[in-house]
């Protein structure tokens, strides 16, 4: 009460937030007293047989005394009205909400994040390109002056014929480039159908769609990974295929297994029941599964062919010495700081509009922060970094 707490339930996925009590300023009290709401008087508002909007007010203040006993008591009271159940939820979808100075700054910051960093890209391929151009572009070269500029080769040019060496673990790269892949796109779909339709109405609609769009988005999966395999020279495609298929969907599922027999064990109500599970399993395979193959045999066939622009070299080139800042770790950090930076802003707005039903600007803004996502170049900001040094950092899965 000293922190103006409240609780916050639910009646049929509708929010509901009242006061526990509150602290009035007292003459005769340096601490105040302490009033707690004994009554809860709840309005529902009702089309036909479906909920459309509840209301909540807090009523009977009662101080509280050590010893004292309070009734706690509540009133429930039914009105008819003409409002839609897909309209039900306009109540909360205030627009002036949250469009202040602070979070135009940060859409601002952001849009010029991403200009920046692809104005930098740019520059860096046009002043490498033009010199390439410009010296195999001379015509009085003679043999003298080719050795020299042969010799005079560093950085990435270095490099060149390690770059396209397979990994190790080349299915397992190829089936992380294909997941990727297809959950970047599913996410994008996802948004634009919750922001299209009105998927946040129903309970259980947003994670339905998912289900549905996973399985049958598969196929894209199953092509960049099918592809990426062949060209790398992979020869067991149906271990990469399977790995595709199955690595993301068992991942979930031995997650949601582990917190499902936790679920069970304290008796919770959101332990997911045995035959939505099998119905799940029945999707992945009889739609997902078939789809990643598909994909990977297309994959294999139209875009697996070899198209390096150059022939990779049979003997390795020796890995030099790099300093701490050049290091994976210290890499990996620093490409996502400018990232981090251009979304920090955003994501506070995004929870602040799930945690308070805004439900439609939730979405709106996903789709903003995935194409400030999409739209950031940094991976290749870190990756000429480590090629201009000589650094080969292949995926070593």
């Amino acid at each position: 009460m000293s922190r103006a707490l409240r609780n916050a339930e639910s009646s049929d996925d509708l929010p509901l937030w009242g006061f526990v009590g509150e602290l009035h300023p007292d003459r005769n009290s340096e601490n105040g007293k302490h009033v707690l709401y004994t009554h809860k008087n709840i309005v529902i508002k009702y089309n036909k047989d479906q909920i459309i909007h509840v209301n909540l007010t807090q009523e009977s203040p009662k101080q509280l005394e050590a010893g004292r006993t309070l009734d706690m008591t509540y009133s429930v009271k039914w009105l008819p009205t003409n409002v839609t159940f897909a309209r039900r939820f306009d109540i909360y979808l205030d627009y002036p909400f949250f469009e202040h100075q602070i979070h135009w700054f940060s859409v601002f910051n952001s849009f010029m994040m991403v200009i920046f960093l692809t104005g930098l890209v740019s520059m860096i391929l046009m002043r490498t390109l033009r010199n390439d151009y410009a010296k195999y572009a001379r015509e009085d070269d003679d043999l003298e002056t080719l050795e020299r500029d042969v010799s005079e080769e560093c950085g990435w040019k270095l490099v060149h014929g390690d770059v396209f060496r397979p990994p190790s673990n080349l299915a397992l790269l190829s089936a992380v480039v294909g997941t990727g892949a297809q959950l970047a796109l599913l996410v994008l779909l996802v948004i634009l159908l919750a922001i299209v339709g009105t998927l946040y109405v129903g309970r259980g609609a947003i994670v339905t769609t998912f289900i549905l769009c996973y399985a049958f988005t598969s196929f894209i999966s199953g092509y960049v990974s099918g592809g990426m395999y062949s060209r790398n020279g992979g020869k067991n495609w149906i271990k990469s295929m399977i790995l595709t298929a199955s690595l993301f969907p068992f991942l979930c599922f031995g997650i949601g297994f582990l917190l499902n027999t936790v679920a069970i064990f304290y008796g919770s109500l959101a332990a997911i029941p045995f035959g939505t599970m099998v119905v799940v399993f029945v999707i992945w395979a009889f739609i997902s599964f078939p789809l990643a193959l598909l994909g990977t045999v297309v994959g294999r066939n139209w875009s697996g062919a070899p198209n390096n622009p150059c022939r990779v070299k049979t003997i390795p080139r020796p890995i030099p010495e790099k300093k701490w800042y050049l290091t994976p770790s210290v890499v990996s950090m620093m490409g996502g700081l400018l990232p981090f930076g251009s979304i920090f802003i955003e994501m506070y707005f995004v929870f602040t509009s799930f945690w308070n039903y805004k439900v439609k600007f939730f979405f709106l803004r996903l789709l903003r922060l995935w194409f400030y996502a999409a739209g950031l170049p940094d991976s290749h900001h870190c990756n000429h970094l480590r090629y201009d040094r000589g650094d080969i950092f292949l995926a070593k899965c």
